[in-house]
């Protein structure tokens, strides 16, 4: 109405206002402000015609946001519809303390809201929050299903007086319990037992007294009287079967399933399943000649499984569905020799947990509330079929400020009784359903009767459909609906006013229209003939579009700068780059302001070069970077940046403490010797430097500028004057000092043999020369006495 008012005056909108409450009568039975929306949306529409552009299509007018507004679309006339939610149901969780007023187990709350709808648009996420919290003295259903094949005989002896002793230990917990009892062995044909007809009666020894085999029994009903459980108990007797396996899942799916038989209430339900044997399942039936599936039903007769020998095993698969469907939790109570096997089946069952049983069950009762706490310490969220085309994801926060996500974000552990942990969940439509009907799913926590329920509606249209003008006059004479700014045709009606049928679409005579030049191709092989009138094809990027009259022109095919379509200062129009203020070329690249070439001295290009495009183009070969200012081959340039070099690659010099202030201008790339310098070539100037520090060092780099950037390659290591070498002067000096010892020693040993031999050759000379006197001692006598033979002739 305010455009109407923009536009005319107040009389002339007046006489406007009753027109259409006068023609509102004649038409249908739609109220005056009904047509006055209506009229008011055609005419603020009408006005928006020019939106689309030549060859574009109607659907072009559905875009994204930000395309939208820089179309030139005013935000007033964008509609953007959002998500929303609403909670229907919110009823504060349960909060009490045991011994107070009792409740019934209906009017107890653990999750909170408890029901919601929510209106999903495509792609946006609506957030929900879920609370959880453990009320105390919460009612529970207890269900004891035992193994009476004969290995456990001795385990029954234990469990005829559980009823008592178990009510007593479990009113600790809560005031409100039940128990019940059932039994199984296994399928009543061969080859599981021995259907001979003694063996029928008694399968056990001739002096042991048993009972017939059966599949599964409903021995007592759930019931708060624990002396009725001890009675019906102890009448039990054990029975006997053939193969080791027995047959339990049997007696699960017909305790899952017939809950009017057994006795279950919307409380926590636990099934206490009792063996000493591993377990039949699915396919196992085909030994016995059962090969029709289990029906997962319940089929109790006078409280016995009726249809053992009809059905198969149900398949662990199976089992989990129903058990979830019926919120029980499962304690597997067995022996310590199948543990390994019922702690794998506990990892494929929700909400299960295994004890291991003692060998003659004793220690059941601590073995049932163990389990039974370790289960309740857990919530973990399951959600119902999505519908297709959604997505759930959780988050969790659980005790002690511990948040979960993932998998992990559906379930919190360690939750004692009174504690309140939250659950967000985020919910998403992908799209659209194909039927366009309301959807719901439903929310619970493992184990529990409670649940929340979800009812999803989809945003699937503008709210500007629900105010189009049927046969209006701007489709071609009423052959369609005036709706959103565009027509939606009737049936057998097409073109972008309506006006063409569809029998004439594809005639020659029209095809000629959308071809340009006469040439062959249609609509450029952009877009489609219809009715005379080219409709250009949509690209899969929304930025992008065809448009012109034979869908000639596009908006991404023009030059490109730096990646960028025209350089990101122009916009493409039909392959061609309108440049904004200030630049030029065909990809909008060269920019006509020369203030980006000033030189630090005001001058254009520092007078060294030319300024093109924002950039100078330096015409002395010296000079370089972006103003022509640096020359990195004229000299003083290694005194210059000496100080710089020293202090980011050692750490030393004058600017050692203002190094990262004042030297952070060029690239410093470190090399391991001179050899590895870059030498001088064609493409930039290069300086190679030798100075010298305070410690009479060496180091050596090179500086040059590579297009704007500076550039230092520095050896690693100083070039200082080697030290004197302690060791091996102090070596030298003793080695020297050792080695003239012994040259002395080996000197005077050598004079001392010449010496000697001196001595010893003037001695036998003065022998020679001595002349002894011979003369004898007239006092001396001969010792020696001869004596001559006279007879001796001497021959």
């Amino acid at each position: 109405l305010m455009v109407l008012k923009s536009k005319v005056c107040s009389d002339c909108t007046k006489i406007f206002l009753q027109w259409i409450c006068v023609s509102s009568t004649s038409s249908s039975n739609l109220t005056c402000l009904d047509h006055i929306i209506q009229v008011v949306t055609a005419v603020i529409f009408t006005v928006h015609q020019e939106f689309l552009k030549q060859g574009e299509p109607t659907s072009a007018r559905c875009d994204e946001l930000e395309s939208l507004r820089k179309r030139g679309c005013d935000a007033a006339r964008i509609e953007n519809p959002h998500g929303s939610q609403k909670i229907l149901k919110n009823k504060a969780v349960t909060n009490r303390k045991k011994g107070a007023e009792k409740l019934r187990p209906e009017d107890i709350t653990q999750i909170q809201p408890q029901k919601l709808s929510l209106n999903l648009r495509s792609g946006e996420p609506q957030n929900i929050k879920l609370k959880f919290k453990r009320a105390e003295d919460y009612p529970i259903d207890l269900y004891y299903l035992m193994d009476l094949s004969y290995s456990m005989k001795d385990d029954l002896e234990n469990v005829k007086n559980l009823g008592t002793s178990l009510m007593k230990e479990m009113s600790k917990i809560t005031s409100d319990f039940r128990i019940g009892f059932g039994s199984f062995v296994e399928k009543t044909v061969m080859p599981y037992i021995s259907t001979t007809p003694a063996k029928l009666l008694n399968p056990c020894t001739v002096d042991q007294n048993c009972t017939s085999p059966f599949s599964y029994k409903n021995v007592l009903k759930l019931t708060s009287n624990g002396q009725q459980f001890n009675i019906l108990v102890g009448n039990q007797q054990i029975s006997g079967n053939l193969d080791s396996p027995e047959g339990g899942f049997d007696a699960i799916m017909q305790v899952a399933v017939c809950g009017e038989h057994i006795g279950w209430r919307n409380v926590t339900r636990l099934l206490v399943f009792s063996t000493d044997a591993g377990f039949h399942f699915a396919g196992d039936g085909k030994l016995g000649g059962i090969v029709l599936p289990n029906d997962g039903k319940c089929h109790l007769e006078n409280n016995m499984y009726s249809m053992s020998h009809y059905y198969d095993y149900p398949s662990i698969a199976h089992l989990v569905q129903k058990l979830s469907e019926n919120n029980i939790q499962t304690i597997f109570a067995v022996t310590e020799e199948f543990q390994p096997v019922y702690k794998e089946l506990k990892n494929l069952i929700p909400k299960s947990a295994v004890g291991t049983l003692s060998a003659n069950s004793s220690n059941v009762i601590n073995l049932i509330v163990d389990a039974y706490n370790s289960l309740s310490s857990e919530v973990i969220l399951e959600n119902s079929k999505l519908p297709e085309g959604v997505t759930i994801t959780y988050q969790s926060h659980c005790k002690n400020g511990v948040v979960n996500e993932g998998e992990s974000g559906r379930k919190c552990s360690n939750i004692s009784i009174g504690d309140e942990v939250s659950f967000n969940i985020n919910i998403t439509a992908q799209g659209c359903p194909k039927q366009d009907k309301p959807e719901s799913i439903k929310i619970k926590p493992l184990g529990f009767t409670e649940e929340v329920e979800i009812l999803l509606s989809f945003i699937c249209e503008c709210e500007c459909h629900k105010h189009g003008i049927e046969n209006s006059d701007m489709c071609h004479n009423g052959n369609g609906t005036f709706e959103c700014g565009a027509c939606r045709c009737n049936k057998g009606r097409v073109g972008r006013q309506c006006e063409c049928r569809k029998d004439e679409v594809s005639t020659e005579d029209l095809d000629k229209n959308c071809r340009k030049d006469n040439g062959t191709d249609i609509c450029s092989n952009n877009g489609e003939c219809v009715c005379g009138t080219c409709e250009c094809k949509k690209r899969d990027n929304p930025e992008e579009r065809y448009s012109g009259k034979f869908c000639e022109c596009d908006n991404f095919n023009c030059d490109r700068s730096n990646n960028k379509l025209c350089g990101g200062h122009g916009r493409c129009e039909c392959r061609v780059c309108i440049c904004d203020a200030n630049y030029t070329g065909s990809a909008c690249d060269c920019s006509l302001d020369a203030s980006t070439c000033l030189a630090s001295n005001k001058q254009i290009c520092n007078g060294r070069g030319i300024c093109e495009c924002g950039t100078c183009r330096c015409t002395d070969p010296k000079f370089q970077g972006p103003t022509c200012e640096i020359c990195p081959t004229c000299p003083g340039v290694c005194t210059e940046h000496k100080s710089c070099v020293q202090c980011r690659a050692f750490g030393t010099g004058e600017k050692k403490d203002t190094c990262e202030r004042d030297c952070s201008y060029f690239n410093l790339i470190k090399v391991k010797d001179r050899d590895k310098l870059p030498q001088p070539v064609q493409a930039f100037p290069l300086m190679h430097c030798k100075e010298r520090d305070a410690n009479d060092c060496w180091f050596y780099y090179t500086y040059a500028v590579n297009n704007t950037e500076k550039e230092v390659h520095v050896v690693e290591t100083l070039e200082c004057p080697a030290g004197p070498d302690i060791i091996p002067i102090v070596a030298g000096v003793v080695t020297g000092i050792v080695l003239i010892g012994l040259a002395l020693l080996l000197i005077w040993k050598l004079l001392m043999i010449i010496h000697d031999r001196r001595e010893f050759a003037k001695f036998e000379k003065e022998k020679m020369n001595a002349k002894w006197d011979t003369g004898e001692n007239p006092i001396y006598k001969s010792a020696v006495t001869t004596v001559i033979n006279p007879k001796y002739e001497g021959k």
